[in-house]
């Protein structure tokens, strides 16, 4: 071979090398999902689309937040893949999502009521989820537990040091179960049951996934999970069971791509990939258990599979992703101030109380309803939760010192409070006769 054509066809191989390199992209995907779930999509679309890495980024929905948040246009992950559709709705409101035309037609506009994609197009439904009550059968039977059916079975005295739970500032998940039931029961009330689930909490665990692997393994007999979890571990073979109970919502878990992506083009690739046929199809595997978004997929499912699309999952939350926005971080606060940092002292005054309930066999007494409005009663009211200026403090910019400083505040107020006002509650409950 000549010199000349030596050149040419060195020429031609550089070429084909750096067009290869041009379409072998790094999909980073920031997600809160488990291993079982991101394992399974990073190895079938690596298969589909060979020259592509996918990096999975595990975080929970906040830690996620926060991560993106603190990136800069351009070095951002590709894909934001979470179950909080509120969480969504923050970050499009902060400009740190992108359009991405497409998506599979044959998946509907909406599941009941709501819609499966934002109205905006700024992120799509990837799979569907519903939150309910995870128990451990053998554990249930051991220490005589009923079975639970509604989110208020969880306060009787009888599930007392058997219960776990998450934090909604740890959990997108525990942020969507808890808004789930106050948007339910309002306000007042929602927060009364669950500060009396929580004081029958053996448990606020660091990540959600504490509690479906807590009540598997028998640590804890029963927990509030996201469905995928009960239903996974059910599947799996673990002697569990779940159920919806009446006050749930179906939403989707959403999938998004960032603003300011590296790699814009490789992220459109997998969130195409997620929402179709084959994508949808992994989201059966018995180790996910998770709801796709599309229909025909339940003609695979196993018998007895929760769809969604048929009526089989009675949920009577048409949940507000809007309100939920609105007052993301303010629920997300006041669960740690008043739980998650005071759960010792809400175990303590909740014990106090059943052991007076008890005491009293159900004779009306002064003294124990006082020690319970101050238990059960959470330190803001639902009108403040509407409070512009409040609101606005706690979406501040961390960098903004004046209002960080001005939120401590507000915050060490609802701890003391809530401290003063459990401490009340065991003396009451403890002096009632």
């Amino acid at each position: 071979m000549s010199h000349q054509k030596l050149a040419v066809a060195a020429s031609a191989a550089l070429v084909t090398l750096f067009m290869g390199q041009a379409i072998a992209d790094t999909v980073s995907v920031i997600t809160s999902f488990p291993k079982e779930l991101t394992e399974a999509y990073k190895k079938a679309y690596e298969a589909k689309y060979p020259n592509d890495k996918v990096e999975i980024l595990n975080k929970n929905t906040a830690a996620g937040m926060a991560y993106v948040r603190e990136q800069t246009a351009g070095s951002r992950p590709e894909v934001f893949w979470a179950s909080a559709p509120d969480a969504f709705e923050v970050l499009s409101s902060q400009k740190l999502l992108q359009k991405v035309d497409g998506g599979n037609p044959n998946i509907p506009a909406k599941v009941g009521n709501y819609p499966i994609n934002d109205p905006e197009g700024m992120y799509r439904g990837q799979a569907l989820a519903g939150y309910g009550i995870m128990w451990n059968t053998r554990y249930t039977k051991a220490n005589k537990l009923p079975d639970p059916k509604e989110w208020s079975d969880l306060m009787a005295p009888v599930y007392f040091g058997h219960v776990a739970t998450s934090s909604p500032s740890r959990s997108g998940t525990t942020h969507l179960t808890l808004e789930t039931i106050l948007q339910g029961e309002g306000w007042e009330k929602g927060w009364n049951q669950m500060l009396r689930i929580a004081g029958n909490c053996a448990a606020v665990t660091e990540r959600s996934f504490g509690v479906p692997d807590g009540v598997s393994s028998g640590q804890f007999g029963v927990g509030l999970v996201i469905d995928f979890f009960g239903l996974a571990a059910k599947n799996s073979g673990f002697p569990v069971e779940f159920v919806y109970p009446g006050v749930t919502a179906i939403v989707p878990a959403n999938i998004a791509l960032m603003s300011g992506a590296k790699n814009a083009e490789a992220g459109k690739r997998f969130i195409q990939f997620t929402l179709s046929d084959e994508g949808q199809a992994l989201l059966l595997d018995k180790k996910i258990s998770r709801l796709p978004v599309l229909p025909s997929m339940y003609a695979k499912a196993p018998a007895g599979y929760p769809n969604p699309f048929t009526g089989s999952i009675k949920a009577k939350v048409n949940f507000d992703s809007d309100l939920s926005e609105s007052r993301y971080y303010v629920v997300s606060s006041m669960f740690d101030q008043i739980i998650t940092f005071r759960h010792k002292e809400l175990v303590a005054a909740t014990k106090a109380i059943h052991d007076a309930e008890k005491r009293l066999g159900g004779k009306a007494n002064v003294q124990l309803d006082e020690a319970k409005k101050l238990a059960f009663s959470p330190p803001v009211t639902d009108a403040q939760t509407k409070d512009k200026t409040l609101l606005a403090l706690f979406k501040a910019d961390k960098k903004d010192a004046a209002a960080t400083a001005q939120k401590t505040k507000v915050e060490e107020e609802w701890a003391q409070k809530v401290k003063a006002n459990y401490a009340k509650a065991v003396e009451l409950a403890s002096a009632a006769k």
